[in-house]
């Protein structure tokens, strides 16, 4: 149950039902509620507010004896936490996991009640959208008094060949209960496909209230590695046993591989140069705000993955642990980030800065602890953009000399990068202050024009571009500059650049430019995960599959223009323009290929090599004539990919396409089902915008229609939206029956659609 912005009744000894509302975790208060340019840009103009979630559970006798503890994922933010009437702990990050045991306070046979305050009143608090409340998973820890820890297990592989590898694992024992132990600690290494294929045994004795670690080397033969392009995964089954019985089993997903990186040659896994191709990430999922279901997470890293990306930067903090098991399981190489500012004060760097000094090293442990087995994790950042970086008074340094210190005693088995802003680009401290020194990596933000400078500085540097502008370059000391040639050749072009990461790979909502706008609009992506026509160029660059692109120059578009030096020229990716008839226009094609032929219709328009131009794009001026364009690319004499765009007709049809047909009951699964409209002849309609009302029965309900456009000024519908370029989204989510979900979707003058969804008790 949740109740918004009432202390007294949150608090109140007599529960008031009437008062409180039915919500499902996770849950994000804020994306439901009006919106106001008084809210701020940062939050996309939504509001903060208190909130008090409520749960009220029965404890059974048989838990009695057990260790039972609640474990929050993430709470945005400074959380209270009671059960039945007790305080159990603040915590104040909004981006990290924390536990509380509930074993002293509970009530067996009877009533127990979970209380959580959540303080988000004074807001914005981060520079992005932040969401409100217990926007990720809760889990109820129930285990034997003799348990492996929560982040308990510690994996590495310090050798590995083609034969053999060795896998060290630590393992944090505790026990909890009113005796001295015996016990047989048990790790066995599971392939795959479940089957053990390894194994190790210590004898431990274990004193009343004793937590200790326990180590052991395990030889894994014929190791198979993960990399990215084939992730292959293990499981460590830690179980711990005792007169014949398992007291406890733990499970924990690493992988086999080796990183490094060089100096001179960039980042290596495996031994083999990887040059990392980028995305700057938030956590958000546009119309569902930050209380994202881990289906949502999944298909979206899935369109990145098709679409060339290996890399992720968790801008700027730790994700939900569910993300990160999906990276590992796609094989994507990850920046996993723990702290955007600092200590700085002022409304721009975050609500943190007051409780840096008594919370960073235990939210620090949070993150390293949580995420060290991930095999996709490769470096830790410990800030982004700090202003500590222009410190001279020696204060900074010493922030991230701790940092550094404390990352490299936990886990020195990843290199400690921070971020850096160009900033005062004739001044620089950061590298006359020592504070770029600190690090084993050092990301450079926008700075593409001044790195091979800032490599003759200091040649043993390692660096890489944290933050990259979408299309534009600067050029030395004017990081805004329009120069039309992307800063990805600056990386492919230098070896000891082993990655970009483009600002940002998806639309995300806060860092609004500006009323009515709810967010930042200059992705490759939508937050719909609609590609858009300026995303070919990554597209081409980061592919080896030959592909082509068309897309038409059009300033007229009714897009949101976002925060200028993030933009592109506006792009149509369609070919209804009869107010051009006859008259010339721009037309891209956007290509990996050696070469593209183009026509209009059957005209010829003659054959272009990409190397002639920038970007991998040919520019073409064409007379426009409705019916047909389209692109044919070349590798030597050879036709190897093609393209085309046809002119619509009026919008007379609705066509829905499910992402997934068939989901699994469970009250949280996702079907994402597109809409498009279409003519006559099934050819889609980008410029016939209109509002469409949906319908749903059965076992599931929308949770979220959206459109891509961030411009709106109302809370968010489940029953109506308009088209945008022709499209939108419905997101589907399954009730815990088994059966069927029919979605009906009309619009005023088009044939009604309907799709089917079953839900099944599916394990995957």
């Amino acid at each position: 149950m949740f109740l918004l912005n009432d202390s007294i009744e949150g608090m109140a000894k007599t529960y008031d039902a009437s008062k409180w509302t039915a919500v499902q975790l996770p849950h994000d208060w804020s994306i439901h509620l009006p919106l106001a340019e008084k809210n701020g840009g940062s939050m996309g103009f939504m509001p903060g507010g208190m909130g008090w979630y409520r749960k009220a559970f029965r404890c059974p006798a048989s838990f009695k004896g057990k260790r039972i503890s609640i474990q929050f994922d993430g709470v945005y933010h400074q959380s209270d936490v009671y059960i039945n009437g007790t305080h159990l702990g603040f915590h104040p990050y909004g981006y990290t996991g924390f536990e509380y045991d509930l074993t002293p306070y509970l009530r067996y046979d009877a009533e127990n009640i979970i209380l959580v305050k959540v303080d988000h009143s004074i807001s914005p608090s981060s520079r992005w959208y932040s969401g409100s409340g217990i926007y990720r998973h809760v889990w109820l820890n129930v285990v034997d008094p003799v348990h492996v820890s929560t982040w308990g297990t510690y994996i590495t592989t310090p050798v590995i060949s083609d034969a053999m590898a060795i896998v060290d694992v630590k393992s944090r024992i505790n026990n909890s209960s009113v005796k001295k132990r015996n016990v047989l600690v048990v790790n066995n290494i599971l392939d795959s496909d479940g089957r053990r294929v390894a194994t190790a045994r210590t004898a431990l004795v274990l004193k009343i209230g004793e937590s200790t670690v326990v180590g052991q080397n395990i030889q894994l033969r014929n190791p198979a590695l993960w990399d990215i392009e084939r992730p292959y995964l293990y499981t460590m089954e830690t179980m711990l046993e005792a007169e014949g019985k398992v007291l406890d089993r733990y499970t924990t997903s690493f992988g086999v591989r080796s990183i490094r990186f060089d100096a001179d040659n960039g980042f290596f896994l495996n031994g083999k140069s990887v040059k990392l191709k980028g995305m700057n990430l938030h956590a958000d999922a546009g119309i569902l705000g930050t209380a994202v279901p881990d289906q949502s997470y999944l298909r979206k890293l899935q369109i990145l993955k098709e679409y060339g990306c290996n890399a992720i930067r968790c801008a700027h903090n730790p994700p939900s642990p569910e993300f990160l098991d999906m990276c590992d399981s796609l094989g994507f190489v990850v920046i996993d980030e723990i702290f955007d500012k600092w200590k700085t004060t002022g409304w721009f760097f975050g609500y943190y800065t007051k409780y840096f000094d008594a919370w960073w090293q235990n939210d620090l442990d949070a993150m390293l602890l949580r995420d060290r087995n991930h095999p996709s994790i490769v470096l830790w950042s410990v800030g982004n953009e700090t202003s500590e970086q222009g410190d001279t008074t020696g204060t900074g340094v010493a922030i991230a000399k701790m940092l550094r210190d404390h990352v490299q005693k936990t886990d020195p088995t990843r290199p400690v990068t921070v971020v850096i802003a160009p900033g005062d680009l004739s001044n620089r401290a950061y590298h006359r202050n020592g504070f770029a020194e600190v690090f084993d990596v050092v990301g450079y933000n926008y700075s593409e024009p001044m790195l091979a400078e800032y490599k003759k500085r200091n040649p043993k540097a390692i660096m890489f571009v944290a933050e990259a502008f979408p299309y534009y370059n600067g050029r030395r000391n004017f990081v805004r500059d329009y120069a039309p040639s992307n800063p990805w050749y600056v990386v492919a072009q230098n070896p000891f650049l082993f990655g970009q990461f483009v600002w940002s790979g998806v639309d995300y909502l806060g860092e609004s430019s500006g009323f009515p706008s709810t967010g930042w609009p200059t992705g490759l992506f939508d937050v719909c995960m609609f590609e858009k026509p300026r995303a070919a160029f990554h597209r081409a660059v980061w592919n080896d599959a030959p592909m082509v692109r068309i897309a038409v120059a059009d300033q007229s578009l009714d897009i949101d223009p976002g925060k200028d030096h993030w933009s592109w020229p506006h792009l149509a990716a369609h070919w209804n323009f009869p107010q051009y008839n006859g008259h010339i226009i721009e037309v891209q094609t956007t290509t990996n290929c050696d070469s593209v032929s183009l026509w209009v219709n059957e005209k010829w328009m003659g054959k272009r090599r990409t190397a002639d131009y920038t970007n991998n794009t040919i520019v073409w001026h064409v007379p426009y004539a409705a019916g047909k364009i389209k692109a044919i690319g070349y590798n030597g004499l050879t036709e190897s990919a093609h393209f085309e765009l046809n002119t619509s007709g009026k919008p007379s049809q609705i066509f829905l396409n499910a992402d997934r047909k068939h989901i699994r009951s469970d009250g949280q699964d996702l079907s994402h089902i597109t809409v498009q409209m279409v003519d006559e002849n099934g050819i889609p309609v980008p410029d016939a915008d209109q509002m469409l009302r949906f319908e749903i029965s059965g076992n599931g309900k929308i949770i979220g229609l959206d459109n891509g456009d961030l411009r709106r000024v109302d809370p968010p519908k489940v029953d109506a939206v308009k088209t945008y370029f022709g499209k939108a989204l419905a997101v589907v989510q399954s009730g815990k029956e088994q059966g069927d979900i029919m979605v009906k979707v009309s619009g005023d003058g088009l044939q009604t659609a309907i799709i089917q969804i079953s839900t099944r008790l599916l394990k995957e």
